[in-house]
């Protein structure tokens, strides 16, 4: 299996370069910090689909999957820039969604589509703003001291679960973020959370666009259009490649540990 690490302020993501299938067990015990190569998650090439130039499927650390990310677009696109000869523009299916990216050196921009601001509800103690980008957010206006557990609560308050973030508003174009990711937990920088956040403070007037999304692994960048539409941009930084064991996958001994993703 050879593997490509680059992250987006932190939050760090594997492009599956030769190797698979994936299955679950696999996708825990790689992403496992202490006994794998250790990572928020991987990204599968896939045929692309919908008329889109390429195509990904995106697989959490706990072996579930998720429907889009930003971070992990702007990481693929960068990659397929870098390592596969794209074009600087070029759009990518996702099960979220078919979205277009752009690569100007270590920046990417993202195309994430319409964000959609639901009405306020209580979850798990909290009211929550909830907003899909492709995939489902729960926006939280308060960054309590123990955010954390909150988080956990509310991402398993609704069915299929939801990433959560908790937010502070700071005039005229800032928003602190704070994200709970789903199958991850606590996540330096989110790039979907970053739209969504974004999305709920120009809906409310807290803030004006584009919006600077400060996260505890640095800032991204998101422009919201009148029609919600929202636009992310921010840094990628490679790591390099990395060759997993061949021994290590033929033992097979991560399935009996893979339950755990560190």
């Amino acid at each position: 299996m050879r593997l490509y690490r680059s992250h987006g302020l932190g939050n760090d993501y594997l492009v599956l370069e030769e190797g698979g299938p994936l299955s679950p067990a696999l996708v825990r015990a790689v992403c496992h910090r202490n006994e794998g190569v250790g990572s928020d998650g991987i990204l599968e090439p896939v045929p692309p689909r919908e008329g889109a130039d390429y195509g990904l499927r995106i697989h959490n650390p706990d072996g579930t999957e998720a429907e889009k990310s930003g971070n992990g677009l702007r990481i693929y696109a960068d990659w397929l820039v870098r390592e596969r000869g794209a074009p600087a523009s070029f759009t990518v299916w996702t099960p979220g969604g078919v979205v277009r990216c752009a690569v100007d050196g270590p920046r990417v921009r993202v195309a994430m589509g319409r964000a959609v601001v639901g009405t306020p509800r209580e979850l798990a103690g909290v009211t929550v703003y909830p907003v899909n980008v492709g995939n489902p957010h729960a926006v939280v206006l308060d960054i309590p001291a123990d955010w954390e557990a909150v988080g956990a609560r509310v991402e398993h308050a609704v069915a299929g679960r939801t990433n959560v973030q908790f937010v502070s508003f700071t005039p005229p174009s800032t928003i602190v973020a704070r994200v709970w990711e789903r199958g991850a937990g606590r996540t330096r920088s989110s790039g979907s959370s970053a739209c969504a956040v974004a999305a709920v403070g120009v809906m409310l007037g807290r803030v004006a666009t584009p919006v600077r999304v400060e996260m505890e692994g640095g800032v991204l960048n998101v422009g919201v259009a009148a029609d919600g539409s929202v636009d992310l941009e921010g840094p990628v930084e490679r790591v390099g490649r990395i060759e997993v064991d061949a021994e290590w996958l033929a033992r097979g001994a991560w399935r009996q540990r893979a339950d755990t993703s560190g």
